[in-house]
């Protein structure tokens, strides 16, 4: 086994324990060394993170030079996957979100704790449940083995979808006249996560084949450990910008990631269901189930503090968001892999 091939197995088979260790490592290095964080926090532009930006990109760019542009025309042949996608991020995941919300926040919680900021936080967990994931979902594509080709459609069309579906339906759910969509965030985004690396795969791809297929396994196998280096890094980064945060509010911060749990594996469930009952294949229906349970983050951060503010209980609902979507998505993954003979069987 080369040296790639190692170093990559080493890092999957204990990727839960790696991202453990960098969440205690972020905390700890965000309460040791706060201004070194603040600093850091402060290099963004349209409320998108330079450096979380790079270390996005580190991930996403082993995986697009994988992608076989040639293929794309065989996605129409299989439109179950892209339309099981679509009906669960824009007709299912926001109003089960809002409603989980709102049953926790209006009538659990005040029983037990007094929440003078429940609406706030609310809102922060309608604003995740509208903004279905542009970036992390290559990352948990290739950890489950999915169809590169096909998970590059559904984020394309999703992105495309959310252009003119965020808004509206935000302000429905948030009940407010209009929601204003930083399109500055949500562009930047989108050309940083997708388009970009997209560009530099494609022509790094057409450049190896020019010599022959092999060139291109031995390219990706050799830059793959980036891609889970770059995943732990961004976890580090993450924790540390909220180190504070967390220490200073943990019982507030359990009482959001306790709905926004239950929406994150109850809505995996109803995908991942749904894809065996349609006989989807494994390859098509981990990613897509993956896409309708994590959430682009940043566009919920953006707009959650352009409309409540910095310091909003919005503004830390959709934080929380970022803090519980990696261990979470990680434990999916695990479950979609171990799962995956019952794909196969069919």
């Amino acid at each position: 086994m080369s040296d790639e091939k190692q170093v990559m197995g080493l890092f999957e088979r204990y990727l839960s324990l790696w991202v453990g260790l960098c969440i205690a490592l972020g905390i700890g290095l965000g309460l040791a060394a706060p201004q070194a964080f603040q600093t850091l926090a402060k290099w963004e532009y349209a409320k998108v993170n330079l450096v979380v930006a790079i270390l996005i990109w580190v991930m996403i760019y082993p995986m697009m030079v994988q992608i076989d542009f040639a293929s794309l025309k065989e996605i129409t042949k299989k439109p179950k996957g892209i339309l099981l996608t679509l009906l669960v991020n824009w007709l299912i995941k926001p109003f089960t979100m809002a409603f989980l919300a709102w049953l926790f926040f209006i009538k659990i919680y005040p029983v037990y704790f007094e929440l003078p900021n429940a609406r706030d936080y609310i809102a922060g967990m309608i604003l995740l449940g509208v903004a279905p994931c542009t970036a992390m979902v290559f990352v948990w594509s290739t950890l489950t083995k999915g169809d590169s080709v096909y998970t590059l459609v559904q984020v394309s069309i999703n992105d495309l979808i959310m252009v003119f579906a965020f808004a509206p339906i935000a302000a429905f759910l948030l009940g407010v006249s209009s929601v204003t969509v930083p399109w500055n965030t949500l562009i930047l985004s989108v050309v940083l996560y997708v388009v970009i690396p997209l560009v530099f795969g494609y022509l790094t791809r057409r450049f190896l084949l020019a010599d022959n297929e092999q060139r291109v396994e031995a390219f990706t196998g050799k830059i793959k450990p980036y891609s889970i280096l770059g995943l732990l890094g961004t976890v580090v980064i993450l924790f540390g910008f909220q180190a504070n945060v967390i220490v200073a509010k943990p019982l507030i911060i359990i009482l959001i990631a306790i709905p926004l749990l239950i929406q994150s594996y109850g809505i995996f469930i109803v995908s991942y269901a749904s894809s065996y009952w349609l006989k989807i294949p494994h390859n098509i229906a981990a990613p897509a189930s993956m896409i309708g349970t994590s959430n682009f983050f940043e566009l919920a951060v953006a707009v959650a503090i352009s409309l409540f503010g910095l310091n909003s209980g919005a503004a830390l609902a959709t934080v929380v968001g970022v803090l519980v979507e990696v261990p979470v998505m990680l434990s999916l993954v695990a479950l979609a892999n171990r799962t995956r003979h019952w794909f196969d069987k069919e």
